[in-house]
């Protein structure tokens, strides 16, 4: 989507700034560098930030925090929500009083942005979305949406639990992410259309853990006192995934033989369960989108053409392959 650059902003970021002004900045202190805010070649950029409840968010922070740096063109204001999203759009209000060029964040849920996006539109502040989506009538109110196909991964892992697995029946237990969140909705989507034709598969509980191992750990010890015959575990992410296996390694069982895991994610500790056998087969989420989101920030600034929707590219792994990537990889 094109768009045209508009100079300094600087009437509506006073405007904004005497309407925000009770707001405060969200995370005062907490810019990834102190590049100067005043030159002209100098991309000012906030991003509100989901949390840190993962090994995946940690390592799409470090991706960009490491590339929207001061040597790269960018003067990089940080929040973290702490997975609530009134801090969210309290961070992303501050954004608009302080007159930055480009808004950037990864929305806790999908619903109920409108508002704030509409308030950055005004000020004429582009937005781009990164790794989640919003729920929205008008999608001029973003620039575009850079991440993975979450309903796609959803249906990979099902597609493997249908063909490996689902040749006898089993029971499925399901650890879904933060509820109302774009993963979490899409990847039970996914997965559920993956083994709507297999009568041999049926999930007999779902409940989400928040993608936290703590929490993984806590909702699978749930599912194990209340069902006896669980056969498979499909997680949305590593980290409830590895919470998972403590529950069941505590309860006696042996992870990967007595019961099955199936992620979706690929960061570093869920690829070593899974090259040690507790994992059966993972499902990977890139989180590396800084990249990504420096060349999208630097055209939508210049005024130059992006798509408004960039999917990365995700790998699927079982044990070989695990073991073959586990030396390079980066997170």
């Amino acid at each position: 989507m094109a768009r045209t650059h508009h100079p300094r902003r600087t009437v509506l970021a006073a405007l904004a700034a005497t309407s925000l002004l009770a707001l405060g900045a969200c995370s005062s202190g907490s810019s990834a560098n102190t590049a100067d805010n005043g030159g002209d070649d100098t991309i000012t950029i906030g991003f509100a930030q989901v949390g840190a409840e993962s090994g995946w968010r940690t390592a799409n922070t470090d991706s960009i925090k490491s590339t929207l740096t001061a040597d790269n063109g960018f003067d990089l204001k940080f929040s973290d929500a702490q997975q609530k999203q009134e801090n969210q759009i309290q961070a992303i209000r501050s954004y608009i009083a302080q007159g930055v060029d480009v808004i950037a964040f990864s929305p806790v849920v999908e619903s109920g942005w409108d508002a704030v996006l509409q308030e950055a539109k005004q000020a004429g502040i582009p937005v781009i979305l990164t790794d989640r989506a919003v729920d929205t009538d008008d999608d001029s109110l973003y620039e575009s949406f850079i991440g993975s196909d979450f309903v796609e991964e959803g249906r990979r892992a099902g597609e493997w639990v249908s063909q490996n697995l689902g040749t006898e029946p089993i029971n499925v237990v399901e650890l879904q992410g933060t509820t109302g969140s774009a993963p979490a909705i899409d990847r039970k989507e996914g997965f559920a259309d993956a083994i709507a034709d297999n009568s041999n598969v049926t999930v007999i509980d779902s409940q989400t853990g928040n993608f936290t191992r703590a929490e993984g750990k806590t909702v699978m010890e749930g599912f194990l006192q209340a069902h006896s015959d669980i056969d498979v575990v499909f997680a949305h992410n590593d980290d409830m995934a590895l919470g998972a296996i403590e529950a069941i390694e505590a309860a006696g069982k042996v992870p990967g033989k007595d019961i099955k895991l199936i992620s979706i994610d690929g960061v570093k500790d869920g690829m070593t369960a899974l090259a040690d056998g507790k994992i059966s087969y993972i499902v990977e989420c890139n989180p590396l989108l800084g990249p990504d989101l420096a060349e999208i920030a630097k055209k939508v600034v210049a005024g130059e053409p992006v798509d408004k929707r960039i999917v990365t590219k995700d790998e699927a792994f079982d044990q070989e392959a695990a073991k073959a990537a586990l030396p390079d990889r980066k997170y």
